[in-house]
């Protein structure tokens, strides 16, 4: 139904290659009087014909229930008044009208019923917003195909592999927040017709752990928003739809006005964070570029998830304190991978152009891995091998001076000298839009606790060839 609900490793079956008319849409351009429009049409939807709030039944499933007011989230109240001003919605939500309970044929419920979103409307009241929405088919989500993990010699490749199997995303995980953002693009449809919206990031590029939280991009056109004003309008309306009409499923939702403004919220059902931006369309891409990196060689992931819970325990692992994000950290891994003697990955973007260039349009990403077969590399290191050759590359050998990381190009490339790269301490090329995802590194005092605990975890390693001597498994294990 969705490009990011095709979860299947390469080949996919032929059934999911044809062509689906829901696609055929073009993408909406909303223009600022549109986007007023659509705040006109949340603000004024006759409540007084609302659902009621009240245990609801669908078919012989049990109740579900729901929050007793739209202006509480847990056990807090909201008290700005005047970001919300609901005071006459309020009382026509306790509405005297008790008509019985419909669910809008609409917006369907899941396969499985266990997660229900309340209904906003009756069937005889539909908002002209709802009719244009298209007919929703949900297709069953495709497990990754499974590869061959490598074979473990030696004991620090055996702990690697033994920590990633413990640690990695599950397909359980996975299917928790395909069906959160399935239902969630339902009621965000209810604002804006045709935008869609995707799941990417580490749970769905193959690098993802059990604890990773959600990442979800909502697209409303493929031009770009621009992220201070027309981004954050968007995003108002999606949290006060998120506050009124979600709270009994969508707990502390919170609009964070940042460069690229987000929604942070937690699932009731799923219990996982997520955050929601608008239209940062490179994020969609990448996903997929990693995930065609993640399953190209068996070494990679098993490497990366290590690699990751490295980091986190060194407390470098964290972009909003200003050490490394995690995508920063596994382009580093793909970029070490690509500049071996014998290379274990090569630059997919130099191979298949086609597949991975910024002309594809965004409903077709998803087809990329497809085009993709393994790549047989010659380097036969074991991963044990490969994690202290990537401390030492970068605590010895990369110049963080005057070179850049470039998984693009699969080499360390010179810096270019204006001012997305000028005087900056680490530098890493994003694959698409060539900006800067180490930008958060801005201060020598935390570039410096980087570039150190890359020496002292190669130097320990190195001596004692045991994960635990830089990563104690049992805390990395509880976290998952």
């Amino acid at each position: 139904m969705f490009p990011n609900s095709i979860l299947g490793r390469p080949p996919f079956t032929p059934t999911h290659q044809q062509h689906n008319s829901f696609f055929a849409l073009s993408p909406t351009l909303y223009s600022h009087q549109q986007l007023i429009d659509a705040q006109f049409n949340f603000q004024n939807v006759d409540l007084s014909r609302a659902v009621s709030l009240q245990p609801l039944t669908y078919g012989t499933v049990s109740p579900i229930q729901t929050s007793t007011s739209p202006l509480f989230r847990g056990r807090k109240r909201i008290s700005d008044e005047k970001a919300f001003p609901l005071d006459g919605k309020r009382q026509r939500f306790h509405s005297p009208h008790q008509e019985p309970t419909i669910i809008n044929p609409l917006v369907p419920l899941s396969g499985d019923r266990r997660y229900s979103m309340p209904p906003l409307f009756h069937t005889h009241y539909v908002p002209d917003i709802v009719r244009c929405v298209p007919p929703l088919r949900e297709i069953p989500l495709l497990e990754p195909r499974e590869i061959t993990l490598p074979e473990a010699k030696d004991k620090l490749s055996q702990q690697i592999l033994e920590l990633f199997e413990t640690c990695q995303q599950q397909a359980s995980d996975l299917k928790k927040k395909e069906l959160c953002r399935a239902q969630l693009q339902r009621e965000i449809q209810l604002l804006f017709p045709q935008s869609r919206l995707f799941l990417v990031g580490s749970s769905l590029n193959g690098f993802g752990a059990r604890s990773s939280d959600g990442d979800l991009c909502l697209v409303v056109k493929e031009e770009p928003v621009n992220q201070k004003t027309e981004a954050r309008h968007i995003l108002t309306l999606v949290h006060k739809h998120f506050c009124t009409r979600l709270s009994g499923y969508i707990e502390r939702p919170q609009l964070i006005r940042a460069k690229v403004p987000i929604v942070k919220f937690r699932d009731k059902v799923s219990c996982v964070e997520f955050d929601l931006n608008v239209n940062n369309t490179v994020g969609i891409r990448n996903t997929f570029l990693l995930r065609t990196y993640a399953y190209l060689e068996n070494r990679v992931r098993p490497l990366v998830l290590v690699i990751k819970k490295w980091a986190s325990h060194h407390e470098i692992n964290d972009a909003s304190r200003g050490t490394l994000s995690s995508y920063s950290l596994v382009l580093m891994v793909l970029h070490y991978l690509q500049t071996l003697p014998e290379p274990i990955l090569p630059s997919l973007q130099k191979i298949y152009p086609e597949s991975f260039s910024t002309s594809v349009q965004l409903h077709l990403v998803h087809h990329a891995p497809c085009n993709v077969p393994p790549y047989l590399s010659k380097n036969e290191s074991s991963l044990g091998d490969l994690l202290l050759g990537f401390l030492k590359y970068y605590a010895t050998e990369f110049d963080w001076n005057t070179q850049m990381i470039s998984v693009r190009e699969a080499k360390a490339i010179p810096r270019p000298d204006d001012m997305e790269w000028r005087n900056k301490y680490i530098c890493v090329e994003e694959p698409f839009d060539g900006t800067n995802t180490a930008r958060a590194v801005h201060e020598k005092q935390k570039f410096d606790m980087i570039k150190d605990q890359f020496v002292k975890s190669w130097q320990r390693l190195k001596n004692k060839r045991d994960l635990n001597s830089v990563l104690p498994l049992r805390a990395a294990t509880l976290k998952r």
